[in-house]
Parts: structure tokens; C-alpha cells; sequence
């Protein structure tokens, strides 16, 4: 989402040259409007969404920072018999 005050707002999206950076902009959401495949004359303003393809690095790049969510892994334990080579008759080898 393009937030209120971004370097963004006000300019195109040709301007914003996401070409240049290998991303492709698929669809413009703005409000209750979806613009498929939005022309780079297309003027950005604060609250647009654009769903993009491309690189992932140059999309994390036009994050900022404070506004970057850190991902928290969930780390469970392995069930008891994962890695246990086992059956009834033994140990067991693999294919």
C-alpha cells in the first residue's frame, strides 16, 4: 500500500520507473476499483495497492523499513518416531 506521505503519491507509475527495477505491475487496487494492467500515466495516490511481479529483493527494497513486518517462526517438535529407521523386526535401511 502506497501510505499517506510516500515518495510515491502524486507521481506515475512510469515515473516511478518499476521497469528499471523488474517489476511488472499487474493490477492497480484502489478502493472499491481494481485496474488491471494500469497504463505508466497512471498517477499514484495515497491508500493504492499494486499487486506486482518481479524480483522479490527490488519489492522488499520499496518497503520501508519501520513498515517491514519481521517474520516470527513457529518452531515445533518433530514427533518421536521422525528419523527412526525402526519396524517391529529391527532397524530398517533405506532404499
Amino acid at each position: 500500500m502506497i501510505p499517506e506521505g510516500s515518495e510515491y503519491v502524486g507521481r506515475t507509475i512510469g515515473d516511478v520507473d518499476l521497469y528499471s527495477k523488474d517489476l511488472n505491475v499487474l493490477t492497480l487496487n484502489r478502493g472499491s476499483k481494481i485496474i488491471p494492467n494500469p497504463k505508466g500515466d497512471r498517477i499514484l495516490e495515497p491508500g493504492d495497492k499494486l499487486l506486482c511481479f518481479g524480483k522479490m529483493e527490488s519489492m522488499r527494497g520499496m518497503v520501508p523499513a519501520k513498515t517491514q513486518r519481521k517474520r516470527r517462526f513457529k518452531i515445533k517438535d518433530l514427533p518421536e518416531n521422525v528419523g527412526n529407521n525402526t519396524d517391529e523386526n529391527g532397524p530398517t535401511q533405506d532404499d
